[in-house]
């Protein structure tokens, strides 16, 4: 990424830059009704960002909240209306929503990109599209109002993922100081983001370069975006390259090297990524195949009696291995070394849907219009219960970035993360603190990750 080049006069900043390089936007998981980005424009000229401020003046020095969207690090961009700033910065921030790029063309790693770099690396540009819009806010924010002192960092799956690795990269140092991470953390490899090195990550580029016909660098440039696109391979995620990534997340927050910042970190009840589930028997094959002496344990809290329990099994396995554990992890490690509070959530809500057939419960994603209080951006049948968590959530996150303390009056309390109680807030038609769920779970999890270690 480069800084922009300057222009003379006033430039009109009305409508959305376009999105990344991507294939074209289809409904996003479970959202049958919506696209992770407007269906036009898409393009390599997409490095741009978004502002809403309510500020009168640049002495107004408001909190900042920067907004990272999810999409698995292959799709997505900031023109989504789920992502709009406007009631956000009614409540009294500055928020910037960012595009960076995806798939090969945010993580493609390359042995001649490696050696032209100057760095001694490659891929993880998506990370330093990210960096230097945080820089971009470091240096510009104030025009709008904003306090570059105070700067909270938040995302959702893989932007939420991506708040993570932020908080692991000495690039990112004094960048931000707050991090809010909505599903999604890397402190374990999991077969959602299996680990990677810089060679391994260098090969997979040559591969996708020979697959094009491509041998060199400069043949794989010669190439039309729309080539490499189709193609759907390389690097499509954040990797320990020995720059962005000195090392892997865990390293950073066991050695002290992380951005030390206060963290809300969560995960929703039905945040799963598969699909069909297997029946009992198959899944019981499953579970002893890949766990071996922990076959028994696994059994005992992802119980497969019937085909139905098997399935629930199943789906909460997904949640608790894609996100839920990242999420613990992350509560544990911080508050272990004694670093800044960590305020876990658990999202419960199932949204309101017009259908028996689009009723998906607390899904993957579903947290996002009621965090930045965007109900109304959604066709759903919502209820006075759903603008109310819309309001309390959006609330804790305000006064989370505006102190790294989401508390506030009128809100039910919400104490950081104690590995004594193991208390997580339960976001719900009643929002209460309570025993974090799965907690059993989790520990097996925990157990299984520290175990392979």
């Amino acid at each position: 990424p480069q800084p922009v080049e300057a222009w003379e006069g006033t430039r009109e900043c009305t409508d959305f830059g376009p999105s990344p390089m991507q294939a074209a936007p289809a409904p996003f998981m479970f959202w049958s009704e919506e696209f992770l980005i407007p269906k036009a424009p898409i393009g390599e000229d997409c490095l741009y960002l978004n502002v809403w401020t309510r500020a009168e003046k640049e002495a107004d020095q408001l909190p900042v909240l920067v907004y990272i969207y999810g999409g698995g690090f292959r799709s997505g961009g900031s023109g989504c209306a789920i992502y709009d700033g406007s009631a956000m910065a009614g409540k009294g921030v500055v928020f910037v929503s960012l595009n960076y790029r995806v798939g090969a063309f945010g993580f493609l790693a390359h042995p001649e990109l490696t050696a032209e770099s100057g760095y001694g690396s490659s891929g993880n540009y998506a990370i330093l599209d990210m960096v230097a819009a945080l820089e971009w806010v470091q240096r510009n924010i104030e025009r709008f109002g904003g306090d570059p002192g105070n700067v909270t960092i938040a995302g959702q799956s893989a932007g939420s993922f991506a708040v993570n690795f932020l908080t692991a990269s000495p690039l990112a140092k004094g960048l931000f100081h707050r991090a809010i991470a909505q599903s999604g953390a890397s402190f374990v490899s999991s077969p959602l983001r299996p680990e990677m090195t810089l060679e391994d990550a260098e090969q997979l580029g040559v591969a996708f370069g020979e697959s094009l016909g491509a041998v060199s660098l400069a043949e794989l440039r010669a190439l039309p975006a729309d080539s490499i696109l189709r193609a759907r391979g390389g690097m499509s995620a954040p990797f320990v390259d020995g720059h962005v990534l000195p090392g892997s997340v865990m390293e950073a927050y066991q050695q002290g090297h992380q951005n030390d910042v206060p963290v809300i970190a969560g995960w929703n009840k039905d945040d799963r990524l598969m699909g069909r589930a297997q029946p009992a028997d198959r899944f019981r094959e499953q579970v002893q195949s890949r766990f071996g002496d922990l076959a028994e344990e696994c059994l005992a809290v992802y119980p497969a009696g019937t085909d139905e329990e098997a399935a629930r099994s199943q789906f909460n396995m997904s949640r608790d291995e894609s996100f839920g554990i990242q999420g613990y992890m992350w509560a544990k490690v911080q508050t272990a070394a004694a670093k800044s509070p960590v305020f876990l959530y658990n999202f419960h809500r199932e949204l309101p849907a017009h259908t028996p057939e689009t009723q998906f419960g607390a899904f993957h994603t579903g947290e996002v219009v009621y965090a930045y209080d965007n109900l109304h951006t959604l066709d759903r049948p919502w209820e006075a219960v759903d603008q109310e968590i819309a309001g309390l959530m959006s609330s804790y996150w305000v006064n989370f970035a505006r102190s790294g303390d989401p508390n506030g009056p009128g809100l039910p309390q919400w104490k950081a993360y104690n590995p004594e109680h193991e208390q997580a807030m339960i976001l719900d038609t009643l929002s209460t603190l309570q025993t974090l769920p799965a907690l059993d779970q989790l520990q097996f999890w925990e157990k299984y990750y520290t175990a392979e270690e």
